[in-house]
């Protein structure tokens, strides 16, 4: 990790700072796109208010979400393990990214 990027003169600390950023702004997009998601449904007749939290997922959907899940978690897992510089990606394991992913 630069220096630049180092805020807590710990290198640990540091990362554990990056994976609440990830955290804090995935959250945000995420929470603000299903709110608006759910009110536009709910707008056009589509949904009824508060139906939402009575969703219980098919077979199908449920693997879908759990793959989602599981993605999302490696992601973050990645901000904790990787080694080097954190200011870009790093080579070899955007590579491994990129293989898995084309795999799936």
């Amino acid at each position: 990790m630069s220096k630049e990027f180092d805020f807590f003169g710990n290198e640990q600390i540091s990362k554990l700072f990056d994976l609440v950023l990830e955290l804090g702004m995935d959250l945000h997009v995420a929470s603000t796109r299903i709110r608006a998601l759910e009110m536009m449904l709910v707008r056009s007749g589509k949904l009824n208010n508060g139906e939402l939290d009575g969703f219980i997922p098919t077979a199908d959907e449920k693997q879908v979400l759990d793959k989602n899940r599981d993605e999302f978690m490696a992601r973050l897992m990645r901000i904790i393990t990787e080694v080097g510089p954190a200011e870009h990606p790093l080579r070899e394991q955007w590579d491994q990214a990129l293989v898995k992913r084309s795999r799936s």
